[in-house]
């Protein structure tokens, strides 16, 4: 993604309708059937109405069907880069601004209560601007997080809420009533005064750090909820000022216990966690694969390597050496389109979750238990039916050829990331495994590690973290999880099988749902850029910057202490990747094709890959629909959301796992690098955890704090002390809560004066909604 350019006035926000056409559409049309320049086409998206598409800026600029094409590959460029700001399926506006009227969804509150929200159909890079909802009518429910309303919008053009945006609720469109989650907190037992009953039973403390106001719980609406119990609420009619009142409807079991942490992520992210009865049938129904017109492939050694903790198993692979050096590989899949028919409950449902989402205490899983660890987990030693892909690799890591096929396949062991590295750095055989296949495993991957090398791709080292539970559910230790040669080799083999089917599916002019990762921008390059310059670190300018020389760079600092903060900030700088029908490449990977093709158990994107080369290779009924594709770019944009979705649901649940284990640690002190520089204080981590916590700058020695944003530094303007960005530092925890994931810490060894702090850090936090 990139950071927007600067948009048009603020005093004249607007949105453009198709159809409609600029003040420029006359100029444009003496253009002579010839592509417009990037800068006449945004000269006529401001100057329209509404949103603008193709059809509109063809017929504006007079543009013939042979340069359609064309068009079409610009746009969607100039969507990528930021310069236009995609708006729906195939229309575009200026960046960075909005509708009088759109969909918006609320994701939090301000402290007195009042609702906040985004633009559901926000794509522009960097954080969407924020909507302040005024209160709703007297006597409706308030607006909680996750509902959804068409609202009224002006734009706030003045002081330090520039760029926001007011709203009024045209209409509530959610099918359910929003609600809240968060802790119980009853209200003191006292004797009624009068005979009149306590106004409350107690209070809602929402889990949603966003949310900066406590809800108000009425008596006889906490449905029995215990103190520090997580409860999920429902918003009531509000008859006057105050809190909000809310009834709760659902307890969810104890703070702090890990079936609470994950299910706080699964409410707040809205992330569907029960299927549907139908749903559960048919996938109960399921039976074994036969052979039928498969490839019989049971007496091939396959094998599938996962983690130690995994739950499904969706792919296995075999090598063996091959004439000239190379090597014959096989990497065969679960052949989930058998069991979920396109447009079956089953489909349906599968193309709602997107994927699967993972918790240290569970998964929520993409298809029902049956399947997921059932029919389509290939376990070992019992017959599974899959796809699967026969390739030839030279000794140059070079694919020379590859086969598609529809197979039977009985694999021979389910072998763990840590078995097969002992075992090959020990030239033993696991139980099981034919005596040759690792080395043939291993020798491929040199080769095909040797082949990446040579393509220059980028390879960040940003280690993950591992929550590891006791029997009881508590959290018995949280370390990093450390990367072996086993985890590269299944990488480099699931790539190489993706980018034959992407090929493949292309070659045979089948829809492809494509694994697409646009160039960094302009934008985020530059500010790489600054901060790299403040470690002595040159980048070559964006239009000659490959993905080898970030790698380069990456390897310059690799072992030193700035290493954890520049993975993070180049990681920072990349577009997302996303998934699309439209092929533009995988910068990351320094990829011309790439689509995912290796876990349609957790993936839908991969289901629909399977499904083309089915349809495409002829291989069963269970493809591609033949106008499937035109599903394609709608399919691609709720994939991308959904997987975006479980990543934050991931990450935010790691975090409160961590508040919960660091709890107990009040007062102790670590040791720490500053990964945030901010004028309200510091943000730093924790190595071995991961942890991540705020300094407030009140914390800080008594001193006035000056924010450098250039050089990522709080300078103190007495004492002359400078905190920066990498930098090791000693910190003391003072606060830990799972509640939110919040973790809070000051520096150890020094004594704060609130006073002498206040000018930096009264300004970060006085900000109020207008």
């Amino acid at each position: 993604m990139t950071e927007q350019p600067p948009g048009p006035p603020a005093d004249a926000p607007h949105e453009i309708d198709a159809g409609e056409s600029g003040p420029d559409a006359p100029a444009a049309a003496d253009a002579g059937g010839a592509l417009p320049s990037i800068e006449a086409l945004r000269r006529f998206v401001a100057g329209s109405a509404g949103r603008v598409g193709k059809r509109e800026i063809a017929r504006a600029f007079r543009i013939g069907p042979e340069q359609r094409p064309a068009l079409r590959d610009l746009l969607r460029q100039l969507g990528h880069d930021g310069t236009l700001a995609p708006a729906g399926a195939k229309r575009y506006l200026t960046p960075g601004r909005l509708a009088e009227e759109m969909l918006v969804v609320v994701t939090g509150t301000d402290p007195d209560g009042d609702a906040i929200a985004r633009p559901v159909a926000w794509q522009g890079e960097g954080p969407p601007p924020q909507v302040w909802m005024h209160r709703e009518p007297r006597g409706q429910p308030a607006l909680a997080p996750g509902e959804r309303v068409i609202a009224r919008l002006k734009r706030i053009s003045s002081g330090r809420s520039a760029g926001k945006y007011e709203g009024r609720t045209v209409r509530r469109i959610s099918q359910a009533p929003g609600r809240v989650l968060g802790v119980f907190r009853p209200s003191p037992e006292e004797p009624p005064r009068g005979g009149l009953r306590q106004p409350e039973a107690g209070r809602l403390v929402p889990t949603d750090r966003r949310q900066k106001a406590e809800w108000s719980i009425p008596h006889g609406e906490s449905l029995d909820a215990e103190p520090d119990e997580v409860v999920l609420a429902e918003p009531l009619p509000q008859a006057g000022y105050g809190l909000k009142p809310a009834r709760i409807v659902e307890r969810l079991g104890r703070m702090g216990e890990a079936r609470s942490i994950s299910l706080i992520s699964i409410h707040t992210h809205g992330i569907p966690d029960e299927f549907p009865s139908d749903v559960l049938a048919q996938a109960e129904a399921a039976q074994e694969v036969g052979l039928h017109d498969r490839t019989d492939l049971r007496d091939l050694p396959l094998v599938t390597i996962d983690g130690e903790d995994a739950r499904d198993f969706d792919d296995a692979v075999f090598a063996e050496a091959g004439p000239d050096g190379g090597w014959r590989l096989v990497v065969a899949i679960a052949d989930v389109a058998h069991y979920v028919p396109a447009g079956s409950e089953l489909d349906r449902e599968a193309t709602r979750r997107g994927n699967s989402v993972y918790f240290p205490d569970r998964v929520v899983p993409m298809l029902p238990e049956a399947l997921s660890n059932g029919w389509c987990s290939l376990r070992p030693r019992e017959n599974r039916g899959c796809l699967f892909v026969e390739m030839s690799v030279g000794a140059d890591g070079a694919r020379h050829s590859h086969r598609f096929g529809r197979g039977l396949m009985r694999s021979a062991a389910r072998l763990t990331y840590e078995q097969v590295q002992d075992a090959h750095d020990a030239g033993s055989t696991p139980d099981g495994v034919p005596e040759a296949l690792l080395p043939a495993l291993y020798g491929a991957f040199r080769a095909l590690q040797a082949a990446r090398s040579r393509r220059g791709t980028l390879d960040l080292d940003l280690p993950e973290r591992r929550i590891r539970l006791d029997e009881q559910g508590r959290i018995a230790s949280i370390t990093p999880r450390t990367r072996l040669d086993s985890h590269r080799l299944i990488e480099e083999f699931m790539v190489l099988a993706n980018v034959a089917a992407a090929e493949e599916l292309q070659r045979r002019r089948t829809p492809c749902m494509f694994r697409i990762h646009a160039p960094p921008s302009p934008e985020k390059l530059d500010a790489l850029r600054d901060f790299l310059a403040t470690l002595d670190i040159r980048l070559k300018p964006a239009g000659e910057l490959r993905p080898a020389d970030l790698d380069a760079m990456l390897r310059q600092v690799a072992d030193t202490p700035m290493a954890p903060q520049v993975n993070e900030m180049v990681l920072r700088s990349q577009s997302q990747a996303e998934y699309s029908p439209e092929n533009i490449g995988h910068f990351g990977l320094a990829l011309a094709e790439y689509a995912h093709f290796t876990s349609p158990i957790r993936r839908y994107a991969d289901l629909l890959v399977h499904r083309g080369l089915i349809a495409g290779l002829g291989l069963g009924k269970d493809g591609l629909k033949p106008d499937a594709g035109t599903l394609f770019e709608s399919l691609g944009e709720q994939v991308t959301q959904t997987e975006r979705r479980a990543a934050l649901a991931e990450r935010d649940a790691q975090e409160r796992y961590i508040a919960a284990h660091m709890a107990d640690k009040i007062g102790a002190i670590f040791t720490a690098r500053i990964s945030g520089v901010t004028r309200f204080g510091l943000f730093v981590t924790l190595p071995e955890t991961g942890a991540t916590g705020l300094v407030p700058v009140s914390t800080l020695p008594r001193d006035q704090w000056t924010h450098d944003e250039t050089a990522n530094a709080l300078t103190g303007r007495h004492s002359r002390m400078s905190y920066r960005l990498t930098q090791p530092v000693e910190v003391r925890l003072l606060e830990a809560v799972p509640v939110t994931g919040g973790l809070l810490f000051a520096p150890a060894g020094h004594d704060a004066g609130p006073a002498d702090a206040a000018g930096p850090s009264r300004g970060a936090h006085s900000q109020r909604r207008p």
